[in-house]
This record gives structure tokens, C-alpha cells and sequence, in this order.
């Protein structure tokens, strides 16, 4: 599929290009993340009116989902383009599936808030749910989005997944405070996936 269509939308070019070249493909990229999104896309879209053929890619996971991509899709289909779904790595089914928690129904967040503050209320908000949660966090805050955990769910055991379907996957249960502290020792790297399950 990716030697298939004429560009790839992609989070990191350099990323996708190093994942393209491993299987010898030549197709060109272009970036198309947070921080470009609303310049880059009319780009692609344009592209597509004229008929050429898009794949959409992210660095980790499934794009749109927790992801800018969705603008992209969204605005494809609003337009008429056709969006063919190919599945494939999802964190949040991985990680539920490695738990070992209750899944038949579950909430998914997705990022919490950056600042401390919204964080911690949202967390509050969620803690009043009875289905098991699943959140994402980037290396950059997994610390202080455990802090926040632990006061809001106490001890109560929580699962901390780690660079899924990667080389370096681990997931482990313990209270939030545990995965702080093993953390804290060991060096935060990855992108993470936390399952908390209800009470």
C-alpha cells in the first residue's frame, strides 16, 4: 500500500522515512502533526482533488486516535474523498488486552490536561466512573500524571504500559505510587498507556 500511492502523510518524516527505507519504499513524505496541521492539510487535500493518493501515518499507534489525523479525515470526507481504514497497532486495545481488568466497558481519555490544576480535576471527574480508564502520556509528564493518580485513586492498583508492540514493551501493575518510584530509578523513555481499573 505505502509504495502504492503518490505522497505519505506522516507525524516525523524522519521517523517514517527510516520504517520506508528498512522496506526499500521510495514514496515521498510530508509532515503533517500538531503544529502544522491547519497549513498542511488544505495542502493534501488539494493534492487529493487532483486524484492523487494519500496514506496517512503516525509514529505510534493508530492515526486519529488521540492523533491530528482526524482533522485530515475529516476534512477528506467532507470534501468526498474516499478514507480507506487499514487497522493495525492500537494502544489502547493493546494495553487493555495485557491488563489483565475488566474491558467489557471502558473509557478512554486519551491525554489528560497539561496543566496541573485541569489535570488533577479531570482525573477527579474521571475517578466518579465505574468503567476501567485508559489515558495516554508522553515521557515529559508520565511523573507528575502519577502524582495526580495517586491522589486522586489512592493505592489502588493501576496498570503503567510502556512502548507497546515495541522492543522495550513492559507492563506492569502496582499503585501509582510504585510506578512513580520505579521510574523515577529507572529513566522515563517511551510512550505510555495507563489502565485503571474501577473499583
Amino acid at each position: 500500500m505505502l509504495r502504492e500511492v503518490d505522497l505519505i502523510a506522516c507525524e516525523d518524516t524522519r521517523r517514517t522515512r527510516a520504517l520506508l527505507t528498512h522496506f526499500d519504499i521510495h514514496t515521498p513524505t510530508a509532515s503533517y502533526y500538531e503544529h502544522n496541521k491547519l497549513t498542511r492539510g488544505p495542502q493534501i487535500l488539494r493534492q487529493l482533488g487532483d486524484g492523487k493518493s494519500v496514506a496517512l501515518v503516525t509514529d505510534a499507534g493508530t492515526p486519529g486516535i488521540s492523533d491530528p489525523g482526524f482533522l485530515l479525515v475529516r476534512d477528506a470526507r467532507a470534501a468526498g474523498v474516499p478514507v480507506v481504514p487499514i487497522p493495525g497497532a492500537s494502544a489502547v486495545a493493546t494495553a487493555l488486552s495485557a491488563a489483565g481488568v475488566p474491558a467489557d466497558r471502558f473509557t478512554f481519555e486519551g491525554f489528560l490536561p497539561i496543566k496541573p490544576g485541569r489535570r488533577l480535576n479531570r482525573l477527579k471527574a474521571l475517578h466518579q466512573l465505574d468503567t476501567t480508564l485508559v489515558l495516554y502520556e508522553s515521557p515529559h509528564r508520565i511523573l507528575a500524571t502519577l502524582e495526580a493518580v495517586a491522589e486522586v485513586f489512592g493505592t489502588r492498583e493501576i496498570v503503567v504500559a510502556r512502548e507497546l508492540t515495541k522492543q522495550f514493551e513492559e507492563v506492569v501493575r502496582a499503585p501509582a505510587t510504585a510506578h512513580h518510584e520505579r521510574l523515577t530509578a529507572a529513566g522515563v523513555r517511551g510512550e505510555f498507556t495507563l489502565v485503571i481499573p474501577a473499583e
